[in-house]
């Protein structure tokens, strides 16, 4: 399951947007990641050309105010000033694990070797925080060799998930348990077989857990799935209807 990832300064200008969009760009498949502050205004121009040289894109990035965020769970937030550390934006984000950054803010200077010289000081510290952040987990990087992966889809229940999670979208145990009209551990089983072969990734939205597809799914596992899909429809048809179906029935309470 990914990590949440907030990190705040003053303005969400410069520093904590290009700290979110780097780790973002160096790890999104471990952390979802945000940014917000105490006062927001509006992205740099400078911020976003830096991160654009560096060929990092900005186009989701945006300023938002640290209070709009009140009530979302989060794992680690980071501040990137002294003055965002000692807001209280611990209240806001408990239980977070609260770590303290302090950059320079470039803002003032507007020069473009400032902004450089800023965000390769984040990046360096933002490689060292994923750095622990793997070896705490114990995480390791998957392989995807052909024999493991072909092994994990030799089976018509998880190559039929599997399917269907490509051509719906992230899906919750509840709704492949109503799609495939199989029983919850069942279903909990193959998916956990699934992502241990790093073919689907899990995200927690609330009470829910959804599962997609790994970003990191090498092409020519890609393609491999896209022939599948299109030449074996039938694999997901029923499933498919069952869920389309769920729409017109009382939602179904996920546990």
């Amino acid at each position: 399951m990914k990590r949440r990832v907030l990190f705040v300064c003053t303005a969400n200008s410069a520093r904590s947007l290009m700290a979110e969009a780097l780790l973002r760009d160096m790890a999104g498949d471990l952390f979802e990641v945000a940014s917000a502050g105490t006062g927001p205004t509006s992205p740099h121009p400078m911020a976003l050309q830096v991160l654009q040289e560096a060929g990092i894109a900005t186009d989701s990035l945006h300023s938002k105010q640290l209070a709009d965020l009140q009530g979302q769970h989060w794992d680690y937030v980071i501040t990137l000033c002294e003055k965002a550390a000692n807001h209280q934006c611990g209240s806001v984000c408990q239980p977070a694990q609260q770590i303290a950054w302090d950059f320079p803010d470039p803002v003032p200077s507007n020069r473009h070797a400032t902004f450089a010289l800023t965000l390769k000081e984040i990046k360096e510290r933002i490689s060292l925080f994923t750095q622990v952040h793997q070896k705490e987990t114990g995480r390791k990087p998957i392989s995807y060799d052909p024999v493991a992966v072909f092994k994990s889809m030799a089976d018509e229940f998880r190559l039929s998930a599997l399917l269907l999670i490509r051509d719906q979208g992230p899906l919750c145990v509840c709704e492949l348990t109503e799609a495939f009209d199989a029983p919850q551990p069942k279903v909990s089983r193959h998916l956990a077989t699934l992502k241990d072969t790093g073919l689907l990734e899990t995200e927690r939205r609330g009470q829910w857990i959804y599962y997609s597809l790994s970003p990191q799914i090498p092409s020519w596992l890609v393609r491999v799935l896209d022939e599948t899909a299109s030449s074996n429809g039938g694999l997901i048809q029923p499933a498919q209807e069952r869920l389309l179906a769920m729409a017109d029935r009382p939602a179904v309470r996920c546990v």
